[in-house]
């Protein structure tokens, strides 16, 4: 997602191609975050597999796999940033009276897969959840529906039903996403239903199986059900109290039913969701990272123009100095390879710092947390510095890409360029005055932050401007320092640096710095807290 390192995703990409028709990229998303569309793509080939549904209690049914969905010719916007949600695999059951948790849906743009059924305990929620691919079920319930809500081609299968015959009483197993074997088996009176099989996807280049349901439970030994194929949990062993075993990340698999020996098994955990796109691009495309990821050099590449901005520092509590930048380093023709990176494989980490946290507390006041390095290749911007708090152990502000202002308690500003670049990665923060009067302003990629005076807190230093996107969009603007207290016009925050700087207050808390700029966030006024920094960026453009 745009925003917070705390949104991580774990995205790769691998590429090929190259000359007049361009690069063919794969791009796999395994958590939340956002895409951006790069220029010149009008349509995406798409996997969207949604998190699979935990397993039931005490001879638990499996859970149903999440939703399937792909496809190709998925019209596209460039330049859009689209939201890209991967599910979560619903809980496994751990007591009555509820079933397996239904996992949550994936979505891509207009695509939306839903998460698997839950699968059914043995005594009070004996019937299978719906959704993507169903829950198994227990006797006397009915197995959960696949394929809910309805999609063309189906999403998903139904699960199993149990059984009510001893001496084994087998639950059923989940459904799954194939569509020929992908119903869940039933349960027998000696063994579990096995969940149904997965579907296979090619759109990385390899085949792989996703969506798998889990397999269903028994009780006093017989046959446990086994997960099916795409990542479905088993079920917890015959014989044993054991729990099911959760679907694998990132497949959507069902989790897999508890046993019952002497005591009742807990249900494995749904397995989390998967987006993967597909698309060409021209060369000299930009490519815009908004969260953590790697990028695998296509073949024919040997440059790349770059800009890594880190997350902004937060703003400090109670007349506090603002936020730092987040380091600004751009270049052009920094090297690449298809058989290069730390692994020599290609594959590149971008890191896309997090902002800082302003001070939460306004009485009495403290430093913000400073912001997150990015990273690309060799280049490595550094996060900017908290701002300084009201109180005599945190009123200086915090190196870092650009420094903290100081705090209105005659706190002194923190240093930029720390670690030292060349060219320069931003400046220092801004003095505050002596008691309780203006803080200084964060530094910016382009200015030092303003000291505060006697009146107002000081301006959060200026950001700096870059066209590689194709647009110039100015970034790393520095926190304005707060103030602690007064009237307005009189006495005011300090504004923040243009470039995505949250401006400082004089009472109640500061704004944040704006996300994907590496703004720092604003000083607090009177019982204010410190706005948080901005989320930094890396954008690159590849050179033929």
């Amino acid at each position: 997602m745009a925003g917070a390192l705390s949104a991580m995703i774990a995205a790769a990409f691998s590429g090929s191609g190259g000359g007049g028709g361009g690069y063919t990229i794969v791009q796999t998303f395994t958590a939340t975050s956002t895409w951006t569309c790069p220029a010149g793509v009008t349509e995406v080939e798409y996997l969207v597999v949604a998190g699979g549904g935990g397993g039931g209690y005490d001879r638990g049914a499996g859970g149903g796999a999440g939703g399937f969905r792909t496809g190709t010719g998925l019209s596209v916007t460039a330049g859009t940033d689209y939201t890209i949600t991967v599910g979560g695999g619903g809980a496994g059951a751990t007591g009555y009276p509820s079933r397996g948790v239904t996992g949550s849906d994936s979505i891509f743009s207009s695509i939306t897969s839903n998460g698997g059924g839950g699968g059914a305990n043995a005594s009070t929620s004996t019937t299978g959840g719906s959704g993507g691919s169903g829950g198994g079920s227990c006797s006397p319930g009915s197995a959960g529906a696949g394929n809910t809500p309805s999609t063309s081609p189906s999403q998903g299968n139904n699960g199993g039903t149990g059984s009510g015959s001893g001496p084994n009483y087998g639950a059923g197993g989940g459904g799954g996403a194939n569509a020929t074997t992908g119903t869940g088996s039933n349960g027998t009176s000696t063994a579990g239903g096995n969940g149904g099989a997965g579907a296979l996807s090619s759109i990385t280049g390899t085949s792989v199986t996703y969506a798998g349901g889990g397999g269903g439970g028994t009780a006093f030994g017989g046959t446990a059900g086994s997960g099916g194929s795409g990542g479905g949990g088993n079920a917890g062993a015959a014989g044993t109290n054991n729990s099911g075993s959760a679907g694998t990340a990132n497949t959507g698999g069902g989790g897999g039913g508890g046993a019952y020996q002497s005591a009742a098994g807990s249900g494995g955990a749904g397995g989390s969701g998967i987006v993967i796109l597909k698309y060409t691009v021209p060369s000299q495309t930009v490519f815009t990272f908004k969260g953590t990821t790697t990028w695998k050099c296509p073949t024919g590449v040997t440059s790349v123009d770059y800009l890594v901005v880190a997350g902004g520092g937060g703003g400090g509590g109670r007349h506090g100095g603002g936020g730092g930048a987040g380091g600004f380093r751009t270049g052009t023709g920094l090297s690449v390879s298809s058989t290069g990176g730390p692994n020599s494989d290609g594959v590149y980490t971008v890191t896309v710092g997090g902002g800082g946290a302003g001070f939460p507390n306004p009485t009495p006041g403290g430093t913000g947390t400073s912001g997150s390095s990015s990273n690309f290749s060799s280049i490595t911007s550094a996060g900017g510095g908290g701002g300084g708090g009201a109180s005599s152990t945190a009123a200086n502000g915090l190196s870092g890409g650009s420094g903290g202002g100081g705090s209105g308690d005659s706190g002194t500003g923190g240093s930029g360029n720390t670690p030292s670049t060349s060219p320069s990665q931003g400046n220092n923060g801004g003095l505050g005055q002596a008691g309780g009067q203006g803080a200084g302003g964060g530094g910016g990629a382009g200015a030092v932050g303003d000291a505060g005076t006697s009146a107002n807190g000081g301006n959060g230093g200026n950001g700096t401007a870059s066209s590689i996107s194709g647009t110039s969009t100015t970034y790393a603007g520095g926190g304005g320092g707060g103030r602690f207290g007064g009237t307005a016009p009189s006495n005011n925050g300090g504004s923040g640096g243009t470039g995505g700087g949250g401006a400082g207050t004089i009472t109640g808390p500061a704004t944040n710095g704006t996300a994907n700029t590496g703004g720092g966030g604003g000083g607090g006024g009177n019982a204010g807290t410190g706005g948080a920094g901005g989320s930094g960026i890396v954008i690159i453009k590849i050179n033929q």
